[in-house]
């Protein structure tokens, strides 16, 4: 259940961040409650993840490396955002580190 509460933080928090492009600066008045109640939602999340006793530095690395990666795939497609081969093997690099940290942290 824990890591399904993450996987949902990182969803919401995606899709807040996707709304955040979408609202235009918030010109477009609409995203305003989604943006604001995703983010609200997504950090109770990343909260109840922390509670459940995952270590921070595992939650939070994960969280922002699947968001990262996430948001700059989805965003190539919704919005036609550049997703370059450095950019991706930046994203690469992101996810690298964070499964390093989370090696590192089973072994204790």
């Amino acid at each position: 259940m824990t890591w399904l509460v993450l996987v949902a933080a990182i969803v919401i928090e995606v899709g807040a961040t996707l709304g955040l492009r979408a609202s235009d600066g918030f010109r477009k008045k609409a995203w305003i409650a989604p943006v604001v109640l995703g983010y609200l939602t997504s950090f109770y999340l990343l909260w109840l993840t922390l509670s459940l006793g995952v270590p921070v530095g595992v939650a939070y690395g994960i969280w922002t490396a699947c968001g990262v990666a996430l948001v700059a795939v989805v965003a190539r497609y919704l919005f036609g955002d550049p997703l370059t081969r450095k950019m991706v093997i930046g994203i690469a690099f992101i996810v690298a580190g964070v499964l390093t940290i989370e090696l590192a942290s089973a072994v204790h």
